[in-house]
């Protein structure tokens, strides 16, 4: 890892500790074992730290869809692909979202960096809403729209299917043992399997 991948790995685990507002350059000077004219000389400010971390978290968005075949774009672009998506891609790709969030060490202290800044900052709740509250709703319901070509149920099935997966994300957080995460993956499993037999029902699949 070189120095300026180690000082984005190492900023967000501050933020994601004491939070963005409270975090210094000279806090992540320190943490890294360097000076902060050294720290300069990769980034200029704080800013541009947080401009890089938002940056790969876009790009790691994109790669995960990509990876998984979910569709991206505009709702134009994307309409026909939406129509074409199946049921077992949905579930998949929600499964490995959800590690994502969980697991992954950049993802999940930047969803512990924004749920701890989502009241100190107009930014960082529009942030917050966009990557862990009304953006993936908003995208689910996209899918559940083109799927069963009923507008006036696309929300409805949306918030139904996140709203049990937004509640276990901090369940997960509150786990003390590999027993009782696993425990939740099995309830985040049994949730998407039980959902999507519902959904085939309405789709008179």
């Amino acid at each position: 890892m070189n120095t300026k991948e180690r000082i984005l790995q190492e900023a967000l685990k501050l933020f994601a500790q004491k939070g963005y507002m409270a975090t210094s350059m000279n806090d992540i000077a320190k943490q890294l074992g360097i000076t902060k004219p050294a720290l300069y000389k990769h980034y200029t400010n704080k800013q541009a730290i947080f401009d890089s971390i938002i940056k790969r978290m876009n790009q790691l968005d994109e790669e995960r869809a990509k990876e998984y075949e979910m569709p991206e774009g505009t709702i134009d672009e994307v309409a026909q692909k939406y129509a074409q998506t199946s049921l077992e891609k949905i579930k998949i790709y929600s499964e490995a979202q959800f590690l994502h969030w969980t697991e992954d060490p950049f993802a999940s202290a930047f969803r512990r960096m924004l749920t701890l800044e989502q009241y100190r900052s107009q930014e960082m709740q529009q942030l917050y809403h966009q990557y862990l509250c009304g953006g993936p709703v908003i995208y689910m319901a996209d899918l559940f729209r083109s799927m069963t070509g009923r507008d006036e149920d696309a929300m409805e099935l949306a918030l139904d299917f996140y709203s049990p997966m937004f509640l276990l994300y901090n369940m997960y957080d509150a786990a003390d043992s590999a027993k009782k995460k696993k425990e939740i993956m099995d309830w985040l499993k049994k949730h998407i399997d039980r959902f999507s037999e519902d959904l085939k029902k309405t789709m008179k699949l």
